[in-house]
């Protein structure tokens, strides 16, 4: 057994999947590597030495690395296809392949997991939610429409944020009477579906910008391993997308705009007069080049998606591939483009 590696797919679905854990300490220079739906939380093992030796890795859909890996891939086709690798290679992509992903995702991560009964009214939460992705999560909204309580519905959203098929942005706030302080904001895990189950099968301007939000937030819970981002909202409407805490940085406030033109400083305006110390980034798409600029009192820097990933995880890494190159593979496979173009507008 020495030197040997293990993959087990689906641990979570043992009987005891700590078990094979606490064996491993018996076999030091094994490993393996498992994969489930939900993290491993290390407090919930009485065996420090064995929490230790368990080092985690959130996989995201595909990220902007990943394009280069798929032969300089375009961006429309992963904001379509969605980041799910057996959707996005596959030469054609049937509606009927959400509808099983979601049969298999209720089957083999929901039910073992959960004590849900009825597959219909969760099934019919997720559409609602998937295609309400981005915006503020009430659970009045969905009970009706799905034929469930209030609390089955927090339920439910508790189950999706678990498994990680959605993400919940919680509020930052330092509960001023001016804040949003509880209502989460709801993400979608991934683009496909939410163009799924908004009807797109073509992408028009207006759909952009909503897609590259959620482009920046999986690139930020990529590089971070860790769904740390929160957002903030004032009761006047002004709202910053994304709000990142370090100690290095202090209080960062990010917003993800498809053309930097259209960035309005009054939402980080709002955001500052309360939180004033920070950086202010703009994630923009057609920025090439990093610059700075000053409205007023306030210094805005503009990136690009590549520049953000330098940032949050600086020196050598894969943030430095030159993404949009297509490298010169004699076994490249063909990706069918998408209906309206090859590359989205700029």
């Amino acid at each position: 057994m020495d030197g040997k590696r293990i993959i087990l797919d689906e641990i979570h679905r043992l009987e005891n999947p700590l078990g094979i854990l606490e064996a491993a300490k018996n076999f030091p220079s094994v490993r393996i590597i498992a994969t489930s739906p939900s993290p491993f939380r290390k407090d919930s093992h009485p065996d420090a030495s064995i929490s230790d030796r368990v080092a985690q890795m959130w996989l995201t859909p595909m990220m902007s690395q990943d394009l280069t890996d798929f032969y300089g891939a375009s961006l429309t086709r992963r904001f379509l296809r969605g980041g799910l690798p057996s959707f996005f290679a596959r030469s054609k992509l049937e509606d009927s392949g959400f509808q099983e992903w979601m049969d298999d995702f209720w089957a083999k991560d929901i039910q073992p997991l959960f004590r849900f009964t009825q597959r219909d009214p969760f099934q019919r939460f997720m559409e609602l939610l998937f295609a309400r992705s981005g915006e503020l999560f009430e659970a009045v909204r969905y009970a009706a429409p799905c034929g469930v309580s209030r609390t089955t519905i927090t339920k439910y959203l508790e189950a999706l944020e678990a498994t990680w098929a959605a993400l919940v942005l919680r509020p930052f706030s330092t509960r001023r009477p001016v804040e949003i302080v509880t209502a989460p904001k709801t993400y979608v895990f991934d683009t496909g579906f939410l163009c799924h189950f908004r009807g797109w099968q073509e992408l028009r301007e207006e759909d952009y910008p909503i897609i590259w939000k959620h482009w920046v937030l999986n690139e930020l819970c990529t590089r971070l391993q860790a769904p740390t981002v929160q957002y903030w909202r004032d009761k006047r409407g002004h709202e910053v997308d994304f709000v990142l805490i370090s100690q290095e940085r202090g209080i960062v406030a990010l917003t993800g705009q498809w053309r930097a033109g259209d960035f309005d400083s009054a939402n980080v305006q709002a955001f500052r007069y309360h939180y004033p110390d920070g950086p202010n980034w703009v994630v923009c798409n057609d920025v090439a080049h990093e610059y700075g600029h000053n409205f007023g009192n306030l210094k805005v820097e503009f990136l690009s998606l590549e520049e953000m990933a330098k940032r949050l995880c600086p020196g050598p890494g894969p943030q430095e591939s030159t993404r949009g190159e297509t490298p010169d593979h004699p076994m490249a496979p063909p990706l069918e483009s998408p209906s309206n173009g090859e590359n989205p507008p700029t």
